[in-house]
Protein backbone atom coordinates (compact mmCIF):
# COMPACT_ATOMS: atom_id res chain seq x y z
CA UNK A 1 0.00 0.00 0.00
CA UNK A 2 1.57 3.36 -1.04
CA UNK A 3 2.76 5.57 1.80
CA UNK A 4 4.43 8.37 -0.20
CA UNK A 5 2.88 11.73 0.64
CA UNK A 6 0.62 12.83 -2.24
CA UNK A 7 1.42 15.91 -4.29
CA UNK A 8 -2.22 16.26 -5.33
CA UNK A 9 -5.48 15.73 -3.46
CA UNK A 10 -8.49 15.00 -5.68
CA UNK A 11 -12.07 15.56 -4.55
CA UNK A 12 -14.93 14.10 -6.60
CA UNK A 13 -18.45 15.26 -5.74
CA UNK A 14 -21.20 13.21 -7.37
CA UNK A 15 -24.72 14.62 -7.33
CA UNK A 16 -27.92 13.94 -9.19
CA UNK A 17 -27.45 17.16 -11.18
CA UNK A 18 -23.71 17.82 -11.40
CA UNK A 19 -20.33 16.10 -11.13
CA UNK A 20 -17.56 18.30 -9.72
CA UNK A 21 -13.84 17.51 -9.44
CA UNK A 22 -11.32 19.70 -7.64
CA UNK A 23 -7.59 19.13 -7.30
CA UNK A 24 -5.66 20.66 -4.42
CA UNK A 25 -2.04 20.97 -3.46
CA UNK A 26 -1.29 19.50 0.00
CA UNK A 27 -1.56 22.99 1.54
CA UNK A 28 -5.10 23.42 0.23
CA UNK A 29 -4.66 25.53 -2.91
CA UNK A 30 -6.85 24.67 -5.90
CA UNK A 31 -4.65 23.60 -8.82
CA UNK A 32 -7.27 22.29 -11.24
CA UNK A 33 -11.02 21.83 -11.48
CA UNK A 34 -13.63 20.52 -13.85
CA UNK A 35 -17.37 19.99 -13.74
CA UNK A 36 -20.12 18.58 -15.88
CA UNK A 37 -23.77 17.60 -15.71
CA UNK A 38 -24.49 14.17 -14.32
CA UNK A 39 -27.20 13.33 -16.86
CA UNK A 40 -28.96 10.83 -14.63
CA UNK A 41 -30.83 8.94 -17.36
CA UNK A 42 -31.43 5.62 -15.61
CA UNK A 43 -28.21 4.08 -16.96
CA UNK A 44 -24.68 3.80 -15.57
CA UNK A 45 -23.12 6.10 -18.16
CA UNK A 46 -22.69 8.79 -15.47
CA UNK A 47 -19.99 6.57 -13.96
CA UNK A 48 -17.93 6.77 -17.14
CA UNK A 49 -18.29 10.56 -17.13
CA UNK A 50 -17.22 10.77 -13.50
CA UNK A 51 -14.11 8.65 -14.14
CA UNK A 52 -13.22 10.61 -17.28
CA UNK A 53 -13.52 13.88 -15.40
CA UNK A 54 -11.18 12.67 -12.64
CA UNK A 55 -8.65 11.53 -15.24
CA UNK A 56 -8.83 14.85 -17.09
CA UNK A 57 -8.07 16.73 -13.88
CA UNK A 58 -5.29 14.35 -12.83
CA UNK A 59 -3.58 14.79 -16.20
CA UNK A 60 -3.00 18.44 -15.32
CA UNK A 61 -1.60 17.77 -11.82
CA UNK A 62 1.65 16.39 -10.39
CA UNK A 63 1.62 12.89 -8.98
CA UNK A 64 1.30 10.93 -6.87
CA UNK A 65 -2.35 11.71 -6.13
CA UNK A 66 -4.92 10.53 -3.63
CA UNK A 67 -8.67 10.94 -4.09
CA UNK A 68 -11.86 11.05 -2.07
CA UNK A 69 -15.49 10.84 -3.17
CA UNK A 70 -18.61 12.63 -1.90
CA UNK A 71 -21.96 11.10 -2.82
CA UNK A 72 -25.52 10.88 -1.52
CA UNK A 73 -26.58 7.92 0.59
CA UNK A 74 -25.31 5.88 3.52
CA UNK A 75 -21.60 4.94 3.27
CA UNK A 76 -20.46 1.38 3.85
CA UNK A 77 -18.76 0.70 7.17
CA UNK A 78 -15.40 0.22 5.47
CA UNK A 79 -15.69 3.66 3.84
CA UNK A 80 -15.04 2.33 0.33
CA UNK A 81 -18.51 2.68 -1.17
CA UNK A 82 -22.08 3.92 -0.72
CA UNK A 83 -24.07 1.05 0.76
CA UNK A 84 -27.59 2.45 0.50
CA UNK A 85 -28.99 4.93 -2.02
CA UNK A 86 -32.10 3.47 -3.65
CA UNK A 87 -33.72 4.97 -6.72
CA UNK A 88 -30.91 7.31 -7.79
CA UNK A 89 -27.59 7.12 -9.65
CA UNK A 90 -27.69 3.51 -10.91
CA UNK A 91 -24.50 1.68 -10.08
CA UNK A 92 -23.62 3.84 -7.08
CA UNK A 93 -24.65 1.33 -4.43
CA UNK A 94 -21.77 -0.99 -3.60
CA UNK A 95 -19.34 0.54 -6.12
CA UNK A 96 -15.73 0.34 -4.91
CA UNK A 97 -14.38 3.70 -6.04
CA UNK A 98 -10.74 2.74 -5.60
CA UNK A 99 -11.22 -0.03 -8.16
CA UNK A 100 -13.38 2.08 -10.48
CA UNK A 101 -10.93 4.99 -10.54
CA UNK A 102 -8.00 2.54 -10.69
CA UNK A 103 -6.12 4.08 -7.77
CA UNK A 104 -3.41 2.22 -5.92
CA UNK A 105 -4.23 3.97 -2.65
CA UNK A 106 -7.58 3.86 -0.79
CA UNK A 107 -10.33 6.20 -1.97
CA UNK A 108 -12.49 7.20 1.01
CA UNK A 109 -16.19 7.60 0.22
CA UNK A 110 -18.18 10.14 2.24
CA UNK A 111 -21.81 11.03 2.53
CA UNK A 112 -22.23 14.38 0.75
CA UNK A 113 -23.31 16.26 3.89
CA UNK A 114 -20.30 14.99 5.84
CA UNK A 115 -18.06 15.99 2.97
CA UNK A 116 -19.54 19.49 3.07
CA UNK A 117 -18.82 19.60 6.81
CA UNK A 118 -15.19 18.63 6.24
CA UNK A 119 -14.91 21.19 3.46
CA UNK A 120 -16.03 23.96 5.81
CA UNK A 121 -13.64 22.76 8.53
CA UNK A 122 -10.67 22.61 6.15
CA UNK A 123 -11.29 25.71 4.02
CA UNK A 124 -14.38 27.52 5.19
CA UNK A 125 -16.52 28.96 7.95
CA UNK A 126 -15.53 26.37 10.59
CA UNK A 127 -11.80 26.36 9.85
CA UNK A 128 -9.87 24.98 12.80
CA UNK A 129 -12.96 24.06 14.85
CA UNK A 130 -13.37 20.62 16.40
CA UNK A 131 -17.02 20.80 17.50
CA UNK A 132 -19.16 21.73 14.52
CA UNK A 133 -22.75 21.30 13.41
CA UNK A 134 -23.53 21.57 9.69
CA UNK A 135 -27.00 22.06 8.23
CA UNK A 136 -27.74 22.22 4.52
CA UNK A 137 -31.07 23.85 3.70
CA UNK A 138 -32.51 23.35 0.25
CA UNK A 139 -35.11 21.03 -1.24
CA UNK A 140 -34.61 19.02 1.93
CA UNK A 141 -32.51 19.46 5.05
CA UNK A 142 -29.21 17.61 5.36
CA UNK A 143 -26.69 17.66 8.13
CA UNK A 144 -23.53 16.39 9.73
CA UNK A 145 -21.68 16.89 12.99
CA UNK A 146 -18.16 16.76 14.35
CA UNK A 147 -17.71 16.24 18.10
CA UNK A 148 -14.25 16.55 19.68
CA UNK A 149 -12.62 16.25 16.27
CA UNK A 150 -14.54 13.14 15.17
CA UNK A 151 -17.24 13.14 12.50
CA UNK A 152 -20.25 11.31 13.91
CA UNK A 153 -21.22 8.17 12.00
CA UNK A 154 -23.34 6.00 14.28
CA UNK A 155 -24.28 2.34 14.26
CA UNK A 156 -25.72 2.29 10.69
CA UNK A 157 -24.02 5.47 9.46
CA UNK A 158 -27.29 7.39 9.88
CA UNK A 159 -25.80 9.98 12.24
CA UNK A 160 -26.23 13.53 11.03
CA UNK A 161 -29.62 13.24 9.32
CA UNK A 162 -30.65 16.36 11.22
CA UNK A 163 -33.53 17.22 8.93
CA UNK A 164 -35.40 14.19 10.22
CA UNK A 165 -35.84 15.24 13.86
CA UNK A 166 -39.41 15.67 15.04
CA UNK A 167 -40.70 19.10 16.01
CA UNK A 168 -44.35 18.03 16.17
CA UNK A 169 -45.31 14.39 16.85
CA UNK A 170 -48.90 15.04 15.73
CA UNK A 171 -47.93 16.27 12.24
CA UNK A 172 -47.70 14.15 9.07
CA UNK A 173 -44.65 11.95 8.56
CA UNK A 174 -41.81 12.85 6.24
CA UNK A 175 -39.89 10.58 3.85
CA UNK A 176 -37.91 9.09 6.75
CA UNK A 177 -41.13 8.34 8.68
CA UNK A 178 -40.53 11.24 11.11
CA UNK A 179 -43.65 13.18 12.16
CA UNK A 180 -43.45 16.95 11.91
CA UNK A 181 -39.80 17.01 10.88
CA UNK A 182 -37.45 19.96 10.52
CA UNK A 183 -37.18 19.14 6.82
CA UNK A 184 -40.93 19.51 6.39
CA UNK A 185 -40.88 22.75 8.39
CA UNK A 186 -38.36 24.61 6.22
CA UNK A 187 -37.36 22.46 3.23
CA UNK A 188 -38.49 23.64 -0.17
CA UNK A 189 -40.04 20.21 -0.74
CA UNK A 190 -43.08 21.25 1.33
CA UNK A 191 -43.25 24.97 0.55
CA UNK A 192 -46.16 24.72 -1.87
CA UNK A 193 -48.14 22.86 0.79
CA UNK A 194 -47.09 25.20 3.62
CA UNK A 195 -48.04 28.24 1.57
CA UNK A 196 -51.25 26.75 0.11
CA UNK A 197 -49.74 27.05 -3.35
CA UNK A 198 -48.88 30.74 -3.00
CA UNK A 199 -45.10 30.28 -3.35
CA UNK A 200 -43.22 27.81 -5.54
CA UNK A 201 -39.72 28.53 -4.26
CA UNK A 202 -38.02 29.84 -1.14
CA UNK A 203 -36.49 32.57 -3.31
CA UNK A 204 -39.99 33.83 -4.13
CA UNK A 205 -41.07 33.57 -0.50
CA UNK A 206 -38.07 35.52 0.82
CA UNK A 207 -38.46 38.18 -1.89
CA UNK A 208 -42.07 38.71 -0.82
CA UNK A 209 -41.01 38.77 2.85
CA UNK A 210 -38.46 41.49 2.09
CA UNK A 211 -41.17 43.53 0.36
CA UNK A 212 -43.25 43.40 3.54
CA UNK A 213 -45.86 40.81 2.60
CA UNK A 214 -47.68 39.78 5.81
CA UNK A 215 -48.56 36.39 4.33
CA UNK A 216 -44.95 35.71 3.34
CA UNK A 217 -43.74 36.95 6.71
CA UNK A 218 -46.00 34.55 8.59
CA UNK A 219 -44.88 31.54 6.52
CA UNK A 220 -41.17 32.40 6.49
CA UNK A 221 -40.82 33.38 10.14
CA UNK A 222 -42.70 30.26 11.26
CA UNK A 223 -40.16 28.17 9.34
CA UNK A 224 -37.19 30.09 10.72
CA UNK A 225 -38.55 29.74 14.25
CA UNK A 226 -38.82 25.98 13.75
CA UNK A 227 -35.21 25.94 12.56
CA UNK A 228 -34.08 27.86 15.63
CA UNK A 229 -35.90 25.46 17.96
CA UNK A 230 -34.20 22.53 16.25
CA UNK A 231 -30.77 24.18 16.48
CA UNK A 232 -31.31 24.89 20.18
CA UNK A 233 -31.99 21.18 20.67
CA UNK A 234 -28.92 20.17 18.65
CA UNK A 235 -26.81 22.53 20.75
CA UNK A 236 -27.97 20.80 23.92
CA UNK A 237 -27.15 17.35 22.53
CA UNK A 238 -23.92 18.01 20.62
CA UNK A 239 -22.50 21.19 22.20
CA UNK A 240 -20.95 22.70 19.03
CA UNK A 241 -18.81 25.83 19.05
CA UNK A 242 -20.17 26.82 15.65
CA UNK A 243 -23.24 26.00 13.57
CA UNK A 244 -22.66 26.30 9.82
CA UNK A 245 -25.68 26.75 7.56
CA UNK A 246 -25.37 26.07 3.86
CA UNK A 247 -27.55 25.17 0.91
CA UNK A 248 -29.64 27.40 -1.30
CA UNK A 249 -31.85 28.69 1.51
CA UNK A 250 -28.78 30.10 3.28
CA UNK A 251 -28.58 32.62 0.41
CA UNK A 252 -31.49 34.42 2.07
CA UNK A 253 -28.67 35.97 4.15
CA UNK A 254 -29.92 38.51 6.73
CA UNK A 255 -33.55 37.56 6.04
CA UNK A 256 -32.64 34.17 7.48
CA UNK A 257 -29.86 34.88 9.97
CA UNK A 258 -31.34 37.94 11.71
CA UNK A 259 -34.63 36.32 12.80
CA UNK A 260 -32.81 33.03 13.44
CA UNK A 261 -30.44 34.65 15.92
CA UNK A 262 -33.31 36.53 17.57
CA UNK A 263 -35.19 33.27 18.10
CA UNK A 264 -32.04 31.62 19.46
CA UNK A 265 -31.88 34.41 22.02
CA UNK A 266 -35.14 32.92 23.32
CA UNK A 267 -34.40 29.21 22.95
CA UNK A 268 -30.69 28.58 23.44
CA UNK A 269 -29.37 27.44 26.81
CA UNK A 270 -26.29 29.62 27.46
CA UNK A 271 -24.38 28.53 30.56
CA UNK A 272 -22.22 31.40 31.77
CA UNK A 273 -23.48 33.53 28.89
CA UNK A 274 -21.78 31.39 26.24
CA UNK A 275 -23.58 31.32 22.91
CA UNK A 276 -23.00 29.21 19.83
CA UNK A 277 -21.82 30.98 16.68
CA UNK A 278 -24.22 30.62 13.76
CA UNK A 279 -22.59 31.35 10.40
CA UNK A 280 -23.22 30.95 6.70
CA UNK A 281 -21.21 28.30 4.86
CA UNK A 282 -18.22 29.83 3.07
CA UNK A 283 -17.11 27.13 0.62
CA UNK A 284 -20.47 27.04 -1.14
CA UNK A 285 -21.00 24.79 -4.15
CA UNK A 286 -17.47 23.40 -3.89
CA UNK A 287 -17.96 22.12 -0.33
CA UNK A 288 -18.56 18.49 -1.32
CA UNK A 289 -15.51 18.20 -3.56
CA UNK A 290 -13.39 20.15 -1.07
CA UNK A 291 -14.43 17.84 1.77
CA UNK A 292 -13.81 14.76 -0.36
CA UNK A 293 -10.27 15.99 -1.05
CA UNK A 294 -9.78 16.63 2.66
CA UNK A 295 -10.97 13.07 3.28
CA UNK A 296 -8.15 11.94 0.97
CA UNK A 297 -5.71 14.08 2.95
CA UNK A 298 -6.83 12.44 6.20
CA UNK A 299 -6.52 9.00 4.59
CA UNK A 300 -2.95 9.83 3.53
CA UNK A 301 -2.12 10.85 7.08
CA UNK A 302 -3.56 7.59 8.43
CA UNK A 303 -1.53 5.55 5.94
CA UNK A 304 1.66 7.32 6.97
CA UNK A 305 0.96 6.75 10.65
CA UNK A 306 0.26 3.07 10.07
CA UNK A 307 3.47 2.68 8.07
CA UNK A 308 5.48 4.37 10.83
CA UNK A 309 3.92 2.09 13.45
CA UNK A 310 5.13 -0.96 11.48
CA UNK A 311 8.74 0.25 11.32
CA UNK A 312 11.17 -1.70 13.58
CA UNK A 313 12.32 0.19 16.65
Amino acid sequence: MPTTAPNTLIGLDVGGTNIKVLAFSPDGKVVAEEGMTTVEDGTKTWLERARATVRNVMARCPGPAMAGVAAPGLPARDGRSIAFMPGRLPGLEGLDWQQWLEFKSPVPVLNDARAALLGEIWQGAAKGATNVLMLTLGTGVGGAAMVDGQVLRGHLDRAGHLGHVSLNPEAPRDIANTPGSLEDAIGECTLAERSSGRFASTHELVAAFRKGSPEAGEIWLRSVRALSAAIAGFVNVLDPEVVVIGGGIADADEALFDPLRLALDEFEWRPGGARVRVVKAAVGRNAGATGAAYGAKLAATNLKQRAQALQPV
